[in-house]
Order: structure tokens, then C-alpha cells, then sequence
């Protein structure tokens, strides 16, 4: 079984019933693939939810494993924006976050924004956001 972290873009294509995102997740299960995602990932979509969409919300998270963030996944983080800064570019700190918290699974990271994950550590899947 392999762990994936699902980022903020895929929490809300599933929340808002979007088929390819359903089809994804349904995948992953039948290849007893695990479905995780962090805090930050949390935050983001609470932050974003319609006022219909607290009790899905809810479910949707009870149905997922949340990794922990601890001070590895801290330091992997700063370390991170720390090297890409020096290259001229800025990393958002909770790209950065939830990057450390997949790789703490084992580095698979299932994602609408994949330009916000430009770590060589992480294997980065598309799943294109839908509207």
C-alpha cells in the first residue's frame, strides 16, 4: 500500500462532487493506495467552504488519514524555501508544509497547482482542477 497526500486543490474538486476527482480517488482505494492529507490542507479548505458544504466537509475528513506535522516536516520546509529563495523564486510557506508532510509519507502528492510543488524529493500527480 502507498500513501498519497491529497493538496487543497483535490479536497475541493471532491467536495463539490467533480468526477475526475471522484474517479481518481476511487482509483486509488481499488490499488489499496491510501488517501492522506495535513492540517494545512484542512485549513485551506475550511476556509474556502460554502455554508452547504460544512457536513460533506466534515465527512470528507473523517474518511481521510491526516499526517502530522512535526519539526522535520518544519525544517524539510524552511530548508526548501530557504534553497529556492537563493534561486530567486518564493515558496509559499504551506506549499512548502504540506510538500514536507507528503514526503513524510514517502513523497506522493496529488495536486490541481503542480508548479507550486517544485521539490525534487516529491513525486508530484496532476489531477487537473475542474470547474
Amino acid at each position: 500500500m502507498a500513501a498519497v497526500l491529497l493538496d487543497t486543490t483535490v479536497l475541493i474538486d471532491l467536495l463539490r462532487g467533480r468526477p475526475d476527482a471522484r474517479r481518481r480517488l476511487m482509483a486509488l482505494r481499488e490499488a489499496d493506495d491510501a488517501p492522506y492529507t495535513c492540517a494545512i490542507n484542512v485549513e485551506e479548505t475550511v476556509r474556502g467552504l460554502r455554508p452547504r458544504e460544512y457536513g460533506s466537509a466534515r465527512a470528507l475528513f473523517t474518511g481521510l488519514r491526516i499526517v502530522p506535522l512535526e519539526a522535520a516536516e518544519g525544517w524539510q520546509a524552511g530548508e526548501w524555501r530557504r534553497e529556492f529563495a537563493r534561486r530567486g523564486r518564493t515558496l509559499a510557506q504551506a506549499d512548502c508544509l504540506v510538500a514536507a508532510a507528503a514526503l513524510s509519507l514517502g513523497g506522493r502528492l496529488a495536486t490541481g497547482n503542480p508548479k507550486d510543488f517544485p521539490m525534487r524529493e516529491i513525486t508530484v500527480e496532476h489531477w487537473p482542477v475542474r470547474t
